[in-house]
């Protein structure tokens, strides 16, 4: 493994730092947060210039062919700005399956699109369990006939133009792209304290025609295996860089605010406690490369994503936790910006698998199940 940037990755990574300093300052956080969309549609077009949206895309289709290596860099670095948008759902999960599991006239309409950041699309999986697995699905539905119930935590639903909604169909699980404007389908965003915009998507009596499906009917599960991947890599190259933010905060603060006539960053326990940050930053970043190398060449990384994932949300937890500790009371406040990071780690912790979801996995890897 080289985890050396190559020249691309290294202006990639400057560039969205740069831009994500001056243009998402935790106030424009706050403000998109609370807004309607939950994201800012200004930054979403100025990040579309920029070739965000594209990074997963074939060259064919007006994407810039880039890796999932180069698209956990780019994710890392909106973590450490806490930048919210629906990048993770469309540019990476739905973008991920649509590459693999479309026909080419699904790829001619959509892709293009999503590359410029145009259309945004959702993957609508999880029912009352919240489960990732395929064990969680309860909503029937094949090719020519209709879908009647309704997906929980659709992860912004609410703008997307098209979703990706699993089903139990027949021969196994189905993959339908169905447009949110399709008669029947209903979407109401769901309130949480992360400020996120999860969904409840209700589908009444919708029709689906065999252009819809994506892939081979009763095929879904197996196409849907690799974005799942994507997205829990992706959701823990965010926890890495909020998690890296905190981090430069509690060391800035050390240095900067004296306590009896000494900064306190030069008291041995302080200086431990910031050690320990370290170590779960870098644990978790080593763990997240790794998985992303070993997908970007084809290794078979379910166990590596697994892994990383199921250590980045508690590592990353932790770090938050002793920030608060370190930082002391106004990082409880909300003028404060280290809640709005803390809470993005909590929300990425449990999307796309929590801890226990992907230990199993883990487990099953080294014969323990």
């Amino acid at each position: 493994m080289d985890f050396r940037f190559t020249d691309a990755q290294t202006l990639l990574v400057n560039t969205a730092r740069e831009f994500l300093r001056r243009r998402c300052p935790p106030p424009v956080v706050e403000e998109s947060v609370a807004s309607e969309r939950g994201f800012s549609t200004e930054l979403w077009k100025e990040i579309s210039l920029l070739g965000w949206p594209g990074l997963l895309i074939p060259l064919e289709y007006g994407g810039s062919g880039g890796s999932l290596l180069d698209v956990s860099l780019l994710i890392e670095e909106m973590g450490r700005a806490c930048f919210p948008s629906p990048y993770v759902q469309s540019a990476v999960v739905a973008t991920s399956l649509l590459v693999t599991a479309a026909n080419p006239a699904q790829r001619e309409r959509r892709l293009p699109a999503l590359a410029r950041g145009d259309r945004i699309c959702a993957l609508a999986l999880t029912e009352d369990s919240a489960s990732f697995d395929r064990d969680g699905l309860a909503l029937e539905g094949d090719a020519g006939g209709k879908l009647t119930g309704r997906k929980l935590f659709v992860k912004d639903a609410h703008v997307a133009d098209d979703l990706i909604v699993v089903t139990r169909g027949a021969a196994g699980p189905n993959l339908f792209l169905l447009e949110t404007q399709r008669a029947g389908v209903a979407v109401v965003p769901m309130t949480t304290i992360a400020g996120d915009r999860p969904c409840e998507v209700s589908f009444a009596g919708v029709e689906t025609r065999a252009d819809d499906l994506l892939g081979a009917a009763g095929q879904g599960w197996d196409l849907l295996g690799p974005a799942l991947q994507a997205g829990a890599l992706a959701r823990t190259a965010e926890m890495v860089g909020c998690a890296q933010h905190i981090l430069e905060l509690c060391v800035e603060h050390a240095k900067a605010r004296k306590q009896f006539g000494r900064p306190l960053g030069s008291f041995q326990a302080v200086q431990h406690s910031c050690a320990d940050l370290l170590r779960n930053v870098e644990g978790a970043r080593y763990l997240l490369y790794r998985a992303a190398w070993k997908m970007q060449e084809g290794r078979g990384a379910a166990a590596d994503v697994a892994m990383a994932k199921a250590y980045a949300g508690p590592a990353c937890q932790a770090v938050a936790r002793r920030a608060h500790q370190l930082l002391g009371a106004i990082s409880f406040c909300e003028e404060h910006p280290l809640h709005l990071f803390h809470k993005r780690i909590l929300a990425a912790s449990l999307d796309f698998g929590d801890p226990t979801h992907h230990l199993e996995t883990v487990a099953t890897s080294i014969g323990l199940q």
